[in-house]
């Protein structure tokens, strides 16, 4: 196997400030490619982009809200004009909230949606545009497990990740003959992540425990026995942007630790 699969790619990653995101450009960046560092959180992705630079390869960091079309327009341009090729985009970019079906403010659930499937459509249109001229390209998207199966008072989450899975799978028969590919990662619970220092609390009062106790809960449902990590979740991105994923697409492979198997 190549020791740098993404050698001189250049991939567009939304969500990079933190979590998830910032480790999948990191992990890309050690694969071999110029990373841009997409977020709302400017200097957070600045940060990411210094990460990437110190580790040797060519970085940027745009600010963008995934949500509006004209930042992300933008973003696209940028970075093409840069680097004058977009080889890998991969949508991070995400939000959650638990609350039971009637408590939920219509404003919360238009938030998650517009950042977790609009962000996503939108990026991914934008996307297709370098890439249908380029004939080559590799979509990543990033639901989650409540992409498969609906949880406890998670709603608009479930709605936006289920959504992502069906888009992507869509866009995938798209985007099939001019040689791009999409796919989808679906990952457990990644406790390293700033989301879960939010759910901690509603999880608590969701399930009636005390916050501490909220992720050993999770974790005893995981047949493998243990949390996701955003390592658990590189491996995978790095294969589906590279070619050694070439003959798949429109794909939702689950990073659960058996947890999800479907």
């Amino acid at each position: 196997m190549e020791t740098q699969p993404l050698k001189d790619k250049i991939a567009l990653v939304t969500g990079s400030a933190s979590g998830i995101g910032r480790g999948l450009a990191l992990r890309y960046a050690l694969e071999g490619a110029r990373v841009a560092c997409c977020d709302i959180n400017l200097a957070g992705a600045e940060e990411t982009a210094d990460s990437v630079r110190a580790s040797g390869r060519g970085s940027m960091a745009v600010k963008v809200d995934v949500t509006r079309s004209s930042e992300v327009e933008e973003a696209f341009r940028l970075v093409h004009e840069k680097w004058k090729r977009i080889d890998i985009l991969t949508n991070s970019a995400g939000i959650i909230k638990a609350q039971f079906l009637v408590e939920m403010p219509e404003e919360t659930w238009d938030a998650i949606i517009n950042v977790n499937l609009k962000g996503t459509f939108l990026t991914m249109r934008e996307a297709a545009k370098y890439m249908i001229e380029q004939k080559s390209g590799k979509i990543v998207n990033i639901s989650s497990k409540s992409g498969k199966k609906g949880g406890l008072w998670l709603g608009a989450y479930c709605a936006s990740k289920f959504g992502i899975i069906g888009l992507s799978q869509s866009v995938a028969m798209d985007l099939a003959p001019y040689k791009i590919n999409v796919n989808v990662i679906c990952p457990g619970n990644v406790f390293s992540t700033p989301m879960w220092d939010i759910l901690d609390k509603e999880y608590s009062r969701k399930l009636g425990v005390p916050p501490e106790q909220v992720r050993k809960m999770y974790v005893e449902k995981v047949p493998l026995g243990r949390e996701c990590t955003v390592e658990d979740v590189a491996n995978v991105a790095v294969f589906l942007a590279s070619s050694y994923s070439d003959y798949m697409t429109g794909q939702a492979i689950n990073v659960t630790g058996g947890q999800e198997v479907h």
